[in-house]
């Protein structure tokens, strides 16, 4: 999920009651809340490291204690003492154990079985920004300290807001089982179509920031990719979808893939990449020689240029340049 969510959730928790544990540093609830997120720093050494270690170690299961200690860390720099330290690294496992299950819902996904398993783990239920749990999860926020302004005002006595974070974990777990249901309906209406006269061979439904309704069908079959919207409220026409054919085929495209996935761009790319569409297009310089390029169709499709590893590859076979790009 996108850093607003994750600090969101982390204020949420704490108000919710997991400050109670640790009362002299709730502010240490959401900085754990977005800790896992500090495999970020990879991308200081470039993209392909970005990619290589982003959603991976710290978002693991087996990294939830080793992550945890470092926002306790922190509190336990300034307070010293003072801080119930049981109750503190308590919070933090349970904030760093919701980041990580709130990233498994995305298209994007984490590793969660590391290193046990360098498998994906991702649910496509929500978009990673998803407008609705933006809402509820600020108005839970900002209505308390707004309420708290005005009883201030009048001399009433201020509200805790734990009532209103308790309904926004409560209405992440419905709003969630909801988009679950329809996340499945969504694959089955996918699932049961034919694709110009080709069956499936596996298809995604990406969840939409907005509406729970609508989702981008994404299906595989032997020859091509297909992509079309899936609105839940109507009916679906898989003869609407946008056909992006496979290439392949030939043995020099072979020869040239094999030796651009021995690169380090697209040995961390293909890692990552759960749909890659190849494309090799003819290039003057070098002469005689080819872009190779693999886009991940989960976050978007030519002429969009995101998630592309890219290689320039010579007459004679061999990888001139090869990089990553977001």
């Amino acid at each position: 999920m996108d850093p607003l969510t994750h600090f969101l959730s982390g204020v949420v928790l704490s108000r919710a009651g997991l400050g109670r544990l640790c009362p002299q540093a709730s502010w240490m609830i959401p900085l754990a809340a977005m800790a896992p997120d500090a495999d970020a720093l990879a991308g200081l050494w470039g993209s392909e490291s970005y990619l290589g270690w982003h959603r991976q170690w710290t978002h693991s299961v087996a990294g939830i204690p080793v992550v945890a200690a470092l926002p306790v860390l922190v509190a336990a720099v300034r307070l010293g003492r003072r801080m119930r330290w049981l109750g503190a690294y308590a919070a933090a496992v349970a904030s760093v154990a919701l980041h990580d299950l709130l990233d498994t819902t995305n298209a994007y996904g984490v590793r969660a079985w590391l290193p046990f398993s360098k498998e994906w783990v991702r649910t496509d239920i929500f978009a990673i920004v998803d407008l609705w749990l933006w809402a509820v999860w600020l108005a839970a926020v900002l209505g308390p300290m707004l309420g708290r302004l005005v009883s201030s005002e009048i001399g009433a006595r201020r509200g805790s807001g734990r009532g209103a974070a308790i309904f926004a974990l409560v209405f992440l777990v419905c709003y969630g089982g909801v988009r679950w249901l329809l996340h499945q309906r969504a694959v089955e209406v996918l699932e049961a179509r034919l694709y110009q006269g080709q069956a499936p061979v596996r298809v995604a439904a990406l969840p939409s920031p907005g509406s729970p309704l609508l989702w981008r069908g994404l299906v595989e079959t032997r020859d091509f990719y297909a992509v079309g919207e899936v609105d839940l409220g109507g009916e679906f026409d898989p003869g609407s979808a946008r056909f992006l054919h496979k290439a392949g085929g030939v043995a020099e495209q072979a020869s040239i893939e094999r030796a651009v996935r021995a690169t380090e761009a697209f040995r961390v790319f293909l890692e990552f990449s759960q749909y890659p569409l190849w494309r090799f297009v003819p290039v003057d310089d070098p002469e005689g020689g080819l872009r190779v390029e693999a886009m991940d169709l989960r976050f978007g499709e030519p002429p969009g240029r995101r998630f592309v590893a890219t290689a320039v590859v010579n007459a004679e076979g061999r990888v001139v340049r090869a990089w990553f790009r977001f």
